[in-house]
């Protein structure tokens, strides 16, 4: 019987942590309406469901207090409460911007905020493993200035033990309270100019070269990439940093979702600012969040 119970309760955790996905406000965003988030729904146990007057605005947020709570967190409530307090807490979308799932090597990234400087978050969950932990910091070390491991106390003695001095460490409390354990470092001049190259788009890496006032190779463009690439080569790693951060602010703001935030829950925020959306849809989201629960159980 208690097999049965857990299995029930993991499957119902598994439904709610799905609400959150790109592929729900995809839908939401171009259609108004997501058959995913109907089916998820129904594999999960939130107390909202019970509700005659709820909106879907209402379910997000059950959903994200569920998911909150301590022993069982996911990535999107350490993604969601980096957000609130770096992102939205410290700064703005005017002056930092925010990228997830970063692609650095063969390693992704789970947030990076561009400010002055850039920092990337890596983020261990009581869900998740350590195993893959000094891969994952080395690779970012050569994209980004600052490093910080984001955990909960069930791995923080362990990540203490094993981490460099450099690498700063952030937890995530019971509380839904994030403090500060260890400061990182900011040394931008260990990163590599060409592993930056290899993170980023081609058109933004002839940007860099632009604003440090090195020539654009006038190649065809099938041979671009690779004659860029030998410039970076050449390259220092603090000037390279430095430009990077300066040109994905700029390609990668996110300044015109500002007034879209203001219409969503706090709890989409972050889904928000991971996932593409176009301008015109913002109005079909808002709408799609606006609907009542009893309406967006016929999504399905």
């Amino acid at each position: 019987m208690e097999l049965g119970k857990t299995t029930s309760a993991q499957e119902s955790l598994t439904a709610t942590s799905k609400l959150f996905s790109s592929a729900v406000l995809h839908e939401l965003a171009r259609k108004g309406r997501s058959p995913l988030f109907s089916a998820a729904l129904r594999s999960s146990d939130l107390q909202i469901l019970s509700s005659a007057t709820a909106r879907v605005r209402d379910v997000f947020d059950d959903a994200f207090a569920s998911l909150s709570r301590g022993g069982s967190r996911d990535e999107y409530v350490y993604k969601s409460a980096l957000v609130r307090k770096i992102l939205l807490g410290k700064h703005s979308l005017r002056t930092a911007s925010v990228l997830s799932e970063f692609r650095v090597g063969d390693c992704k990234a789970d947030l990076a905020i561009l400010n002055g400087t850039s920092t990337v978050y890596e983020i261990k969950s009581e869900r998740d493993s350590l195993a893959r932990l000094d891969r994952q910091l080395a690779a970012y070390a050569k994209v980004f200035a600052q490093v910080f491991v984001v955990t909960a106390d069930t791995h923080l003695d362990a990540v203490l033990r094993m981490i460099p001095e450099d690498i700063g460490i952030m937890r995530l409390n019971d509380r839904f309270q994030m403090t500060v354990v260890r400061e990182a470092h900011d040394v931008p001049e260990r990163t590599s100019p060409l592993a930056i190259f290899d993170s980023i788009r081609t058109e933004e890496a002839g940007m860099i070269l632009h604003s440090l006032g090195l020539p654009v190779p006038q190649v065809p463009n099938t041979q671009m990439c690779s004659m860029i690439r030998r410039e970076f080569m050449k390259m220092e790693p603090r000037k390279t940093h430095d430009a990077m951060v300066c040109v994905l602010k700029r390609t990668r703001n996110q300044v015109r979702l500002s007034e879209l935030l203001t219409q969503l829950p706090n709890s989409l925020h972050t889904v928000v600012l991971s996932v593409p959306l176009r301008k015109f849809d913002h109005a079909r989201l808002v709408a799609a969040v606006e609907t009542s629960l009893k309406h967006a159980r016929t999504w399905g």
